[in-house]
């Protein structure tokens, strides 16, 4: 079994904040989703290609019978494959900017406890140049981008990597990496030795040291909530976001309301959304198990309708005079099934000419968001009419 550490890099961006949610969560079952599973396979065909690549010699034959282990997993898509790929090629990248190959490490353990009590993770690749390291971490979810920017996970690996490697490269410098390929999202930190540790001693170590303190710990609900264990039953969160409720009651201005007070609610309302949709799926859940929520009830859905046997029923339908083409739609893939059918090396060698990048709805966004905001200005073709002679 894998053993996890009460304050667990992954999980710093939220301890860091609320440094009672470690205990809290820690009466929890940790439990896992289809999608961490489907991420886990990722890595390791990640680490199975950058280990024949980069660290140890693996015969043609011997990685063809690791990787078709791995691909016989029932979570294994051929999409894999080429995001993996992705993976690779941007190590090679930084690997072949050296004139003398570094080291590397993959799925390295890192100790980071001299800033974290019991503090450990596992890098997913480390570069060991002299004077640089370089921390590359893989992400293959694609519901929430990952930026690399004053990311703490990122950083606590980099002091794990330099409490074990430092004596031997005197490391000045740390480029932190995040590779994101199933959204195309891309991106690096980079500071100097001095400024992380910095960092650690003036940031990281009290708050850690609060939040591993069985009697200690602040409450601090905020955004970092959505993935915490206890977001639907925390108390501390539900006061949180009642009271913000309460606070928009209590200015009764019947006047419309200015565009600062629309930023402002748009972001109270995204928190409320899924404040609500969390609280929603507790209920539901307390429910089914048979514990009575007051003024709740759990009811049944909306039915759907299905065949038990959709060959004998077609038969049937068509040994009473109904034509097969009535009964069977012949409809082409999507191109996104498409391109995960066939993979997106050999879909883009046979059928890139024919793929156009049409511009997406436009959707509002908070400014933290890394795409750029449209360009609204009128054109003169869009403004002017053209006179017909």
């Amino acid at each position: 079994m894998t053993k996890h550490a009460l304050l667990s890099a992954s999980a710093a961006h939220r301890w860091l904040q609320c440094t009672a949610a470690p205990r809290m969560e820690a009466k929890f079952p940790d439990t896992t989703s289809e999608f961490a599973k489907e991420g886990s396979l990722a890595h390791k065909i990640a680490e199975l290609k950058l280990r024949s690549y980069a660290i140890e010699p693996i015969s043609h034959a011997t990685y063809t019978r690791r990787m078709n282990k791995l691909k016989k997993d029932e979570l294994y898509q051929s999409e894999m494959d080429g995001h993996t790929e992705t993976y690779l090629d941007y190590i090679k990248g930084i690997l072949l900017s050296y004139k003398v190959k570094p080291y590397v490490a993959a799925e390295k353990r890192v100790d980071f406890s001299q800033y974290v009590p019991d503090g450990f993770g596992t890098a997913d690749c480390l570069i060991m140049a002299p004077k640089e390291l370089h921390v590359i971490d893989f992400k293959y979810g694609k519901g929430v981008p990952v930026d690399a920017a004053n990311n703490p996970q990122m950083r606590l690996y980099a002091l794990g990597a330099l409490s074990a490697y430092q004596f031997l490269y005197q490391f000045e410098t740390v480029h932190m990496h995040i590779i994101q390929p199933r959204i195309n999202n891309f991106s690096q930190e980079t500071l100097g030795i001095e400024q992380l540790t910095q960092w650690a001693e003036s940031v990281v170590k009290p708050k850690a040291q609060e939040a591993y303190s069985e009697s200690a710990g602040q409450f601090h609900p905020g955004d970092w909530c959505r993935f915490c264990r206890a977001k639907a039953q925390g108390k501390a969160r539900c006061e949180f976001y009642a009271a913000m409720v309460d606070t928009a009651e209590e200015k009764h201005d019947p006047t419309m309301i200015t565009m600062p007070e629309l930023g402002e609610y748009l972001k109270k309302a995204k928190q409320l959304k899924a404040w609500a949709e969390d609280l929603q799926e507790y209920g539901l859940s307390c429910t089914l198990q048979g514990i009575h929520v007051p003024g709740w009830k759990c009811v049944e859905g909306r039915g759907s309708r299905a065949f038990t046997d959709t060959d004998a029923a077609f038969k049937a339908l068509m040994d009473n005079g109904i034509d097969e083409s009535v009964l069977y739609e012949r409809v082409p893939l999507t191109l996104a099934k498409t391109e995960k059918t066939i993979g997106k090396k050999l879909f883009t060698e046979l059928v890139g000419d024919y793929v156009e990048k049409k511009p997406g709805k436009p959707t509002l966004a908070p400014d933290s968001d890394k795409r750029p905001p449209m360009d609204l200005t009128p054109k003169a073709a869009d403004v002017f009419k053209k006179i017909e002679d």
